[in-house]
């Protein structure tokens, strides 16, 4: 991830182009998304996983190429990535409790954490001697985690294989998604926790070189943001303790005042790297909680189609972030993203305002109370 905006940025030239490109990509992304359902009705579910992790293998031998064939390469990661998480998650609401989607996520982002931090700084530096090597490397996890995957012999779901071809369609799930408010807030959530995300790994690599920090920079602050992974089973803990919705709203008010920060400091190219790696580990805590909403009120006959749809954060995002840095770049430089990454925060945060105080908390904790009509979701 942070090796793609390096050679996006060497093989165009140009910030301006390079979000261009990732707009376009995150569009054809969210179509794949979309179509996941649908293709797997005509294939079993296990198989589209593995076309999905097929793909990641083919982005990888596209940007050992180099130049210009590293844009397929991105085209071929994302696409991979929507595939791949749909069935990730319609196999996680298969077989993990509502109760347990917390502790899951937590565990989840503890045990990658070690990728998740040598990867980037390793890929970065790798740059220096061959710039295939990351994708060597990318290539090589991809296949084993193809393998693996082939092995177990993953089925089809318990759920999906009772359910109609007709729901498979994606305006009929994307009908049902919009009907519910609690699925629209979670997946908005989903949305500006990613945005953030997005917004960090290319253009804090970019404004460090722009800046003459030197292209490592990016890969080691990713890697340093990485590391609040490994906090992951701490913060879910401090979760359980509060409620979801102080955890979500802690979460986008204090990252949003640290991207507001990096834009005032920008004169200061260290202090606003520090600032955006502090907001970091406030999305690091946004990935233990903010998915919760969205996961904790999906209906069972419903888990492949809303996988879809909650999948789609990372496509929407990767359209939103790099058209809003797109428009900012016309008046500003990269640190006016920064500042626009904020506001979406602030959105965010008052938006989680509408959330049920206890979701989350299991029914026989729960303290009754007269709740306002039509005003938490």
């Amino acid at each position: 991830m942070a090796a793609f905006p390096l050679l996006m940025y060497r093989a165009w030239g140009d910030a301006q182009r390079v979000s261009e490109l990732y707009f376009v990509v995150g569009l054809i992304s969210l179509l794949t998304a979309l179509a996941v359902p649908l293709l797997a009705r005509q294939l079993q579910r296990r198989w589209v996983y593995v076309l999905g992790l097929s793909l990641y293998v083919l982005s990888a031998a596209c940007g050992m190429l180099g130049g210009k064939w590293v844009t397929i390469a991105l085209l071929c990661n994302t696409m991979a990535a929507a595939a791949s998480f749909v069935c990730f998650n319609a196999y996680v609401l298969d077989h993990v409790a509502k109760s347990e989607f917390a502790r899951l996520e937590s565990l989840r982002m503890f045990y990658g954490s070690l990728g998740w931090v040598l990867g980037p700084a390793l890929g970065v530096y790798l740059l220096r001697y061959w710039n295939g090597a990351p994708f060597l490397m990318a290539g090589l996890g991809a296949s084993a985690i193809l393998f693996f995957v082939w092995k177990i012999r993953l089925g089809n779901g318990r759920v999906m294989s009772r359910q109609a071809a007709s729901a498979s369609h994606p305006w009929v799930y994307l009908k049902r998604f919009f009907q519910q408010p609690r699925l629209i807030g979670g997946w908005l959530f989903a949305v500006m926790r990613s945005c953030g995300w997005w917004i960090y790994f290319v253009y804090l690599g970019i404004y460090a070189v722009e800046h003459g920090l030197g292209d490592s920079v990016g890969g080691i602050a990713t890697s340093v943001a990485n590391m609040g992974l490994i906090t992951a089973p701490l913060l879910f803990r401090w979760v359980q303790r509060r409620s979801v919705r102080s955890a979500i709203r802690a979460g986008f008010l204090l990252g949003a005042l640290c991207f507001l920060l990096a834009t005032l400091l920008s004169s200061i190219p260290w202090a606003t790297v520090g600032a955006l790696v502090l907001g970091s580990y406030c999305l690091v805590l946004l990935d233990v909680c903010a998915g919760l909403p969205f996961l904790m009120s999906v209906k069972p006959s419903e888990r492949t189609e809303m996988s879809a749809v909650y999948s789609s954060f990372r496509d929407v995002s990767g359209i939103l972030s790099p058209g809003l840095a797109w428009l900012v770049l016309q008046v500003t430089d990269v640190s006016g993203v920064f500042a626009a990454g904020g506001c979406a925060l602030l959105l965010a945060w008052t938006i989680a305002g509408q959330l049920h105080p206890q979701l989350g908390v299991p029914g026989a904790q729960r303290v009754r109370a007269p709740v306002a009509p039509n005003k938490q979701i």
